[in-house]
């Protein structure tokens, strides 16, 4: 199915990206429910299984990591990674399922919403779940004691922006598909180890020389290394800055290579 051509752009009409926004949003209203105990489910899972239970043997044999006991060390990087989680959950089957399932993009660009609105709308709508997670996430580690600072409510733009660093990119790489067999390759063989790797558990300087670059090249390391900074009361600002103008600057590649990706799927 073709979708006709659209000089329409979010720069000519800026309000355009709100029915796309809303249009996901709507759905989203049928099941929110399921996602809202889901989302308050995992960070009690993590808290209980790793932060507590691995925690207590972690601080009683080693007395934590780095003289901070292993609850408030793991934590601010768990917070990271499910901003991860959620940004690519959101960016892979439904990109995938507007192109090829339902239609839902070609839909769109047969009204005045044109590409650029396709992609501000609909990243919102990313960006909204992203830290409506983050923001529960947050909440419920507090009541365990997982943070020594007011300051961890920074992390929640820090950590959202973490999960736009993937979900702007993974657009990109979804609207090239022509099926979901490599959203298995991309979750079992470049999450699955990015959140192993990517110093949550442990610092980065402890894996081997060869993979550290690995890790500092990836957005969810400067995530975990923000959000920890400032959960942990003793933020270094100037390494905030530089995270965060490093995931900025994934954001805006990512935007381009979508834009370009989105245009050459949906625009004949």
């Amino acid at each position: 199915m073709s979708a006709p051509v659209t000089a329409t752009t979010s720069g000519q009409a800026p309000a355009r990206w709100r029915p796309v926004f809303g249009s996901w949003l709507t759905a989203y209203k049928r099941t929110w429910r399921g996602s809202i105990f889901g989302r308050f489910l995992s960070p009690l899972m993590f808290l209980l299984s790793i932060g507590l239970g691995l925690g207590s043997l972690v601080n009683k044999s080693s007395g934590g990591v780095n003289g901070v006991p292993y609850l408030q060390y793991v934590v601010p990087g768990i917070v990271a990674a499910q901003s991860m989680w959620v940004a690519m959950g959101e960016s892979t089957y439904p990109v995938m399922g507007a192109i090829r399932w339902n239609a839902k993009y070609h839909a769109m660009l047969a009204t005045p919403v044109g590409i650029n609105d396709i992609l501000v709308g609909h990243l919102l709508y990313v960006a909204m779940q992203v830290t409506g997670a983050t923001a529960i996430f947050i909440l419920v580690a507090a009541l365990f004691g997982s943070f020594s600072s007011w300051w961890v409510l920074l992390a929640l733009p820090v950590t959202v922006l973490t999960g736009m660093a993937f979900a702007v990119p993974v657009f990109a790489f979804s609207a090239i598909q022509e099926g979901p067999d490599n959203f298995n390759i991309l979750f079992r063989f470049i999450m699955t180890p990015l959140f192993l790797f990517s110093g949550i558990f442990f610092p980065v300087s402890q894996l081997p020389a060869l993979m550290r670059p690995i890790a500092w090249f990836m957005p969810l390391w400067h995530g975990v290394q923000a959000d920890r900074s400032l959960a942990l009361g003793s933020p270094d600002f100037a390494a905030i800055a530089a995270h965060t103008a490093y995931l900025l600057a994934v954001i805006a590649v990512g935007a381009w290579l979508a834009h370009r990706a989105f245009t050459k799927r949906l625009v004949v």
